[in-house]
């Protein structure tokens, strides 16, 4: 079979199994719009409604991209899915590209719901290079979520994985000031906030509106690359352990 045709069943048939679990695509799509909702458009206007879309963004693109990774591969793995698909002829890399790839559609998805709310009910005005280099910096943030995801898929159960998920999700979002402006935060949770990818995403994403708190952007790119260097060196020996382990 044509290389490029499996890439693209495997990429068709991982959207269409996670589009048919409600479970999943509602939390994803609803959370990081009804916040902003609420917090965005119903409390706050102006200035603080533009800070918070590149904040919710951010949130919003996290979390498909971590629990897609974790939840089903680790549920593929209990089942012995995973290993019948290293069987067999298929790429590995067709199977991680898959969901790289839906993932990377529910971000479009969030990042399109909240810009048009932001635009329409919120009244944020930004230049058009502004929206798309925003919605850039967004969609190519995915990544780093989506290798956290991954490794947590490749060495928690399906049963532990969702509780795991959220433990890193939830306290990751707050900690990076996408929930409160990073200034509200304690001052040790200001600089302990440089540990977290989601953080400097944000800080991208600010420098964007020119909202950030004032570093270089290249420090932030460069670090979130590393990270995700990092990130993809500690995934890749998960994986190595799990087929060692499995003969």
């Amino acid at each position: 079979m044509n290389t490029t045709l499996i890439y693209r069943k495997e990429a068709w048939y991982d959207l269409l199994s996670v589009w048919r679990t409600p479970g999943f695509v509602l939390p994803a799509l609803a959370f990081p719009t009804v916040f902003y909702l609420f917090f965005g458009v119903l409390l706050n206007s102006g200035a603080a409604s533009a800070y918070m879309l590149v904040t919710y963004g951010c949130f919003g693109i996290m979390g498909p991209a971590m629990f897609n990774f974790a939840i089903n591969i680790a549920g593929d793995r209990g089942h012995g899915w995973l290993t019948l698909k290293r069987l067999s002829p298929m790429p590995t890399a067709a199977y991680l590209l898959a969901k790289f790839s839906t993932a990377l559609l529910f971000s479009l998805l969030i990042i399109l719901m909240l810009f048009s709310i932001a635009a329409v009910f919120a009244g944020v005005q930004l230049a058009a290079g502004q929206w798309l280099l925003l919605a850039l910096v967004l969609i190519l943030g995915t990544a780093p979520f989506a290798v956290i995801g991954l490794i947590l898929g490749l060495t928690l159960s399906d049963k532990a994985a969702p509780g795991v998920v959220n433990l890193i999700y939830l306290p990751m979002a707050l900690l990076s000031g996408l929930w409160l402006p990073i200034h509200m935060l304690p001052a040790a949770l200001q600089h302990a906030s440089w540990i977290w990818p989601s953080y400097h995403l944000s800080q991208l994403g600010l420098k964007v509106i020119a909202m950030d708190q004032g570093h270089a952007w290249w420090l932030h790119l460069l670090i979130l690359l590393g990270m995700s260097l990092l990130l993809t060196v500690v995934a890749l020996r998960c994986f190595k352990r799990m087929t060692t382990a499995q003969g």
